[in-house]
């Protein structure tokens, strides 16, 4: 039997931001996760990736994580580009604009797993336990973690950051809301004939956005085109020359023809919205708590923003000697990243609803919106620092 103040499941980006958040504090941790969080990263370049905000590279750099970040698998992007595949709608962003050198990176998401691992790995607070959670058993004081491995772990806070599919939040009866977004993600990495000049770009078409994030590699870019689920399986089912053709026209081949990287990989996207976050001795984070569509590709960062309030009441509690299991202790916590979380998933659902379909009042809204917030930069320069999350 071990004993821990907090146990974190899941080692993925999120929790293992939670650890390294707490490097500071005494508090004892568990990372516990059926894989481990630390893999090898493919020769290539992989899909999987998130375009981490500025205000999260600033907090990784203080908590001295980003140098463990393998940077040749990170890609700064100064530019954003969005239009409206389908009216005159067009707008540009710039990180001059903002007096900064960067909007954000786009990172691998095994990069910066590892990255944190590393960090991790290296505070005297911090077990990295690699099982699988067979029982959880709550008490009035504790929370005890049978594993799969035999051992059991017992800590005051258990904190669930593994995922849509929660384990945590399943055992511990925390009710959601669901909803389909009625669109499937198509991902892929692409090889483009004209460089990316470091421009994330993002065309909204009739049946779903397109993103095209730079890599590295200034001819490299990772896709996510939401697509309604008949228009996915449609491009699933072609090849690869055809599936690029319809690429290049969906983009107005804005980087001339392309040819694929990666294999494809689709999945459906769906909205989860955890009712209550917080009871005696459990809280979410991430994933656990929310998932979005990510046509503004802001899951990661809201997720990051979760771990990194959640480590900051933590260690005020702990300054104050009080209880960290205590729900009461734990609402100021629920109630603003809950809060954030909704103007989050309103934000998309009007997205979505604006920029869906061709009904052509819809089409001149988009198109006037998009050329004024270009022209207004008041509107334009909140965008921005918006998304770049200051």
């Amino acid at each position: 039997m071990q004993h821990v103040d907090i146990a974190i499941v899941g080692g993925g980006i999120v929790g293992l931001t939670l650890a390294a958040a707490l490097k500071k504090s005494e508090l004892s941790i568990a990372v516990i996760d059926k894989k481990a969080s630390q893999q090898p990263l493919a020769e290539k370049p992989t899909a999987r990736v998130s375009a981490i905000n500025q205000a999260n590279i600033a907090a990784l750099q203080q908590l001295d994580v980003w140098e463990h970040v393998q940077q040749d698998r990170a890609s700064a992007y100064t530019h954003m580009h969005v239009w409206d595949k389908d009216s005159f709608g067009d707008i540009h962003f710039a990180c001059d604009e903002m007096g900064s050198e960067a909007l954000g990176v786009i990172m691998e998401n095994q990069a910066l797993v590892n990255g944190l691992s590393d960090a991790v790995t290296a505070q005297p607070n911090v077990q990295i336990v690699t099982a699988g959670i067979e029982r959880v058993l709550a008490g009035p004081n504790q929370t005890m973690l049978m594993l799969e491995n035999n051992d059991a772990i017992s800590c005051r806070l258990l904190v669930g950051a593994d995922g849509g599919n929660s384990y945590v939040r399943k055992q511990a009866g925390f009710p959601i809301t669901f909803k389909d977004y009625e669109h499937t993600a198509i991902v892929a990495n692409i090889r483009t004939k004209e460089p990316h000049n470091k421009v994330a770009r993002q065309a909204f078409t009739p049946t779903g956005p397109l993103a095209l994030l730079p890599m590295a590699d200034p001819h490299v870019c990772s896709i996510v085109w939401s697509q309604s689920p008949e228009a996915a399986g449609a491009l699933m089912n072609m090849d690869d020359t055809d599936f690029c053709n319809a690429l290049s026209a969906a983009s107005n081949s804005v980087l001339g023809t392309a040819s694929l990287e990666t294999q494809r990989v689709n999945f459906p996207l769906t909205m989860r919205y955890a009712r209550e976050w917080a009871k005696n001795g459990v809280v979410l984070v991430g994933d656990a708590a929310h998932t979005i569509h990510p046509l503004a590709g802001q899951g990661a960062n809201l997720g990051m923003q979760d771990a990194l309030a959640l480590a900051e009441l933590l260690m005020q509690l702990e300054a104050q000697n009080k209880d960290i299991g205590l729900h009461k202790h734990l609402r100021p916590y629920e109630r603003s990243r809950k809060t954030e979380a909704m103007k989050m998933i309103a934000a998309m659902d009007g997205f979505k609803f604006l920029f869906d379909g061709d009904d052509p009042i819809k089409k001149l809204i988009r198109g006037i919106g998009l050329t004024a917030t270009n022209k207004l930069d008041v509107v334009k320069n909140a965008f921005v620092s918006h998304a770049m999350g200051l």
